[in-house]
């Protein structure tokens, strides 16, 4: 009777002003980049956080359900196939979908519980941003405090579910506990998208030159301001491509900016808008290392 009433009040009310509720409240906070609500599997709420997400641009980590048993909720088959389904009823460039959910030791009953995935990828997310940065991908990477897993998963079902957009979680025993997927729900409709990394950093850029350009609120609109906001934006992916958040062996073929009289026709600067187009070349992730392996006859020369 309880997860109901968690869920409503997680879907909450926009009531206006101080008088928001639940997720709505977060149309006050312009700093949220990624939205996590550890184990709600249940479809409406996961509808109501993919709208916002996707109204709001910025992430969601969603979680498969406990087990397999409860995709019925979905109207799914109750098998790793039910799993595509559920990850095609959540299609999102901003949401990415774990499974299965995490072991932990709980020491109020010293012993394991199970625990939805988000939380820890969260985690992950945060401790790869921090250590390498938003471009890369935040998988390959050790669960910590995890001790087993609720569904142990072969190397041909991993692939396809990640083939289908949901990413894994693996315990292998040379790594541990390990994420291992790093797509996007929307991968098999929309291979822009596919990526988790490539997604959060359109974000992280769109709303670091928002909060960046801010300066440039109520000035003169004419070439001065062109230039110097081209400059500015110009500094800040130069940034990110030492950082390697870009591909091409060069800057120029990483990324362009264009700020001028071709962006800002006079009917731009009649209504007061500044348009400054930019494009991107995001490096992405080596999924599958693959071998090519031949046979060779010590007579065969090198």
């Amino acid at each position: 009777m309880q997860r109901p009433n968690i869920s409503k009040a997680l879907i909450g009310n926009d009531g206006g002003p101080n008088k928001r509720t639940g997720i709505k409240c977060f149309k006050d906070v312009a700093e949220v980049a990624i939205l996590v609500a550890p184990g709600i599997t249940t479809p409406a709420v996961q509808q109501e956080i993919l709208s916002y997400v996707e109204a709001a641009n910025i992430f969601t980590i969603l979680d498969a359900p406990q087990t397999l048993e409860g995709l019925a909720e979905n109207n799914l088959s109750t098998d790793l196939t039910g799993l595509a389904g559920l990850s095609a009823k959540s299609a999102s460039k901003q949401a990415a979908l774990y499974f299965p959910w995490v072991n932990t030791y709980d020491p109020s009953i010293d012993g394991d519980i199970q625990v939805a995935p988000s939380g820890f990828i969260a985690g992950i997310y945060a401790r790869t941003d921090n250590s390498r940065g938003v471009h890369k991908a935040p998988a390959n990477e050790t669960v910590r405090l995890a001790t087993s897993l609720v569904y142990t998963l072969s190397d041909t079902e991993q692939e396809s579910l990640n083939m289908n957009g949901i990413n894994v979680i693996r315990d292998f025993s040379d790594k541990g506990i390990t994420v291992w997927g790093a797509r996007t729900t929307v991968s098999m409709i929309d291979p822009e998208w596919r990526y988790i990394n490539v997604r959060r950093l359109f974000n992280m850029i769109e709303k670091s030159l928002e909060m960046g350009t801010q300066w440039a609120v109520f000035e003169p609109n004419d070439s001065k301001l062109w230039i110097a906001l081209k400059r500015n934006t110009v500094a800040f992916l130069s940034r990110l491509y030492k950082a390697g958040a870009f591909a091409g062996a060069n800057r120029d073929e990483s990324f362009y900016v264009k700020c001028d009289a071709s962006t800002n026709p006079q009917e731009n600067v009649d209504a007061g808008i500044v348009m400054i187009e930019i494009g991107i070349a995001p490096v992405k992730p080596a999924e599958f290392i693959v071998f090519k392996i031949a046979q060779k006859s010590p007579q065969e020369s090198e």
